[in-house]
């Protein structure tokens, strides 16, 4: 089984009026032309990449020849897939590929490319609600946070990216969208520009998260600034503006430092801000507006991690609380 299909091109005939690339990339300008997000672009390309070239390598090259049963196939095909470690593809990963597939299908049905559309009622794997892997505790946040070293300014803009991910809860890509005027010192509040579903959002931040800010606007990000061309908060040592791929390793590097025994990086920050919070008893709709989820449902999550009131109550009440025997 080719393991690299994912780092291929779309493969396909750019003559072919009703083959696959061509429609394809009809379907991306589509999408770019109803606005959809950047990020929401990249992942059905890479989605139906997929699929284009599996389809391709076994001679299917126009949507006209996909039918139920190939779609029913690829599915079974996902399900068998095993990446270079051996591991097979998450229901979550099967899911989204397939919802990729199945809109672009929707598409060419809409835009009269097929007659109809042949994933329409393929049943999507079930997706598990899986509770976080790994939440912080308060010392262990604590401790990530005092990894940088503030004697150095790149170690000030850490401390300072840190103290913002953990005062906030903000997404990884919401926090490298950041811009010096997004953030309102004298009311105490951040500005999230175009968060997930392109949604504004204006959420507080913390008096220490804004020190750290305040420090790193005055002493670092005027050095790094390469002739004023950025407008991003956080810059990289050349200027630039950081990207996800470096946040995340930055973040990683002063988790892995910290040695608290738990693996991640910026999601943890998040995790741990909704589930202290709720535990300090903060109102889950109030948690929901900061985590910026539509639905309720999705923040509910931290109220399964969020034990430490539970745990009072168990060893208030049960009957084998008395202290623990050795024997």
């Amino acid at each position: 089984m080719n393991r690299n299909h994912g780092r291929q091109q779309i493969t396909g005939d750019p003559a072919n009026p009703q083959g696959m690339l061509v429609l394809v990339t009809q379907f991306f300008e589509w999408m770019q032309l109803k606005n959809f997000s950047e990020e929401t672009v990249e992942t059905r390309q890479r989605h139906l990449r997929y699929f284009i070239n599996w389809a391709t390598a076994r001679g299917i090259t126009q949507p006209t020849e996909v039918t139920k049963p190939i779609v029913e196939h690829y599915q079974r095909y996902l399900w068998r897939y095993r990446k270079r470690d051996g591991d097979p593809l998450s229901f979550q990963c099967q899911n989204a590929r397939l919802v990729s597939l199945r809109c672009w299908f929707r598409w060419l049905a809409r835009s009269n490319h097929i007659v109809y559309n042949p994933a329409a009622d393929i049943e999507l794997p079930k997706l598990e609600q899986r509770l976080p892997k790994h939440v912080l505790t308060v010392n262990e946040a604590e401790r990530i946070i005092n990894q940088p070293n503030v004697a150095k300014r790149l170690g000030i803009r850490d401390r300072a990216i840190l103290e913002t991910f953990y005062s906030t809860g903000i997404r990884r890509k919401e926090l490298v969208r950041l811009c010096p005027y997004d953030i309102d010192a004298e009311r105490g509040t951040l500005f999230v520009r175009l968060g997930k579903g392109k949604k504004d959002r204006m959420i507080p931040i913390g008096d220490r998260a804004l020190a750290w800010i305040d420090r790193y606007l005055i002493e670092v990000r005027p050095k790094l600034l390469v002739g004023e061309r950025a407008d991003r908060l956080f810059l990289t040592n050349q200027g630039n503006p950081l990207t996800r791929t470096r946040m995340t390793e930055i973040v990683r590097k002063y988790v892995d430092a910290a040695e608290i025994g738990k693996r991640g990086s910026c999601h943890l920050f998040r995790h741990a801000m909704a589930t202290l919070m709720l535990e300090n008893g903060a109102d889950i709709r109030y948690i929901q507006a900061m985590l910026g989820h539509s639905k309720l449902e999705t923040t509910q999550i931290y109220t399964q991690v969020s034990i430490g009131k539970l745990k009072k109550i168990h060893t208030a009440t049960h009957p084998a609380r008395a202290t623990r025997s050795s024997s």
